[in-house]
């Protein structure tokens, strides 16, 4: 694999997801009580042996570059490494004007590496996929570029690209966000889109990256210029998610993007559900991350109330006393008082909540803290006068606030 680069694209500033991303770019952003929203597409390529990885980052990158000091750094193995590569204004004093730019602004470190061929992944996806196969496919298509494709319904279509192919599985059309996206043939139902995951053959991204780097009138975004100007000229093919097969599981067909408030507890919601369709637990394909120095979750009755814990994930250094938490995910350090319930909420982590309380259908971020007696999730009339509230109703409750105090 040393023919392979991988450049993680780690820079988005999540605007939809306010207020999570206030702080902390959205890769960075906590998911399923231990993980960041990094990890998932670092395990992917750690898992397939691919070692050589810059992760750019561009927006409130502090967060998301102490999580990988602390969790992702490899030291004293040659050729080998996972760096976070700061916005650094390379061609002028400006940030990164789109996904193709991000590239182009650090052509240098792939000229250094000196790779067949590069991967170019988002990070703000929840999925598994063992890239070395599709690595594999595009080696053997002899691809200029390969762009990763799963079906959606066709409702939900217009919010990516959308991609037609042949028999062979040859781009022959694609249409970035359309507001009538072309059905799979045969299945009005159904639209192929593309994952914003790339693997580009390193003359041809060096070719259509300095085109797009001299055209003043291009947006420089993979999805908007490169891959409409490239297909009809080269060969681009399409390599189909749902084939990938992770050992232990087989084939796998998750695939969440967590771009809303909504999408992402929802996303949540389904680590929870009684048949969850993504797995924490593969010991062939572990999800690693930064995890603290912590106990373990610690749970006590008292006198009043006892606990009751269903169908939730709970993280270490959480202390919980007497109370009920259903559907639910909580991070790290959660302390939850007597008597208290929570049900399909999502806790990010260092969060202390009051005896007497309920919590239902919330995100709660780091650092918060929920006086005895506070009703949240209830009264969504009320709590948009306080909080965030998604259009799906779930109430964000903002880091370091103060409830009910």
């Amino acid at each position: 694999m040393a023919g392979i680069l991988t450049m993680i694209l780690a820079g988005g500033e999540g605007t939809r997801l306010q207020p999570l991303t206030t702080t902390r770019s959205k890769p960075s952003v906590p998911f399923g009580g231990s993980y960041r929203l990094i990890d998932f597409v670092l395990n992917n390529f750690v898992n397939a042996d691919f070692l050589r990885i810059y992760v750019l980052t561009q927006f409130k990158s502090q967060s998301l570059y102490l999580h990988m000091k602390k969790g992702w750094n490899i030291v004293g193995i040659t050729d080998r490494f996972i760096d976070p590569i700061p916005a650094q204004m390379r061609m002028g004093k400006r940030w990164y004007d789109g996904t193709a730019d991000a590239i182009y602004q650090n052509l240098r470190f792939i000229e250094i590496s000196d790779p067949e061929h590069v991967c170019i992944f988002g990070s703000d996806h929840i999925y598994k996929m063992d890239v070395s196969q599709m690595v594999s496919f595009h080696k053997q298509k002899a691809a200029a570029l390969t762009v990763a494709a799963l079906r959606m319904p066709i409702e939900e279509a217009s919010a990516f690209g959308v991609i037609e192919v042949d028999d062979e599985g040859r781009m022959i059309g694609f249409e970035e966000k359309p507001k009538h996206p072309k059905h799979i043939p045969g299945d009005p139902s159904q639209a192929l889109v593309s994952m914003g995951n790339y693997i580009f053959e390193t003359e041809a991204l060096y070719r259509e990256l300095k085109r797009d780097g001299d055209d003043e009138h291009s947006s420089h975004d993979f999805g908007k210029d490169i891959i409409p100007h490239l297909f009809p000229r080269a060969p681009v093919y399409v390599y189909d998610y749902s084939t990938n097969v992770i050992p232990g599981e087989g084939p796998n067909v998750y695939w969440r993007d967590v771009g809303t408030l909504d999408g992402y507890w929802q996303t949540h919601m389904d680590l929870v559900a009684d048949n969850p369709p993504f797995s924490l637990y593969n010991r062939k394909w572990p999800l690693h991350t930064h995890y603290p120095p912590l106990p373990p979750a610690t749970f006590v009755d008292t006198e009043q109330c006892k606990v009751k814990i269903a169908n939730s994930l709970i993280s270490g250094g959480c202390f919980i006393q007497g109370s009920q938490i259903q559907r639910s995910i909580l991070g790290f350090r959660c302390n939850i008082g007597p008597c208290s319930h929570i049900s399909e909420s999502v806790l990010l982590g260092d969060v202390k909540i009051g005896e007497g309380c309920s919590i239902r259908r919330a995100i709660i971020d780091k650092n918060v803290e929920i006086a005895p007696g506070t009703v949240i999730g209830e009264n969504l009339t009320h709590d948009r006068e306080r909080f965030t509230v998604s259009e799906g109703g779930i109430v964000v409750i903002p880091r370091g606030a103060r409830v009910g105090y």
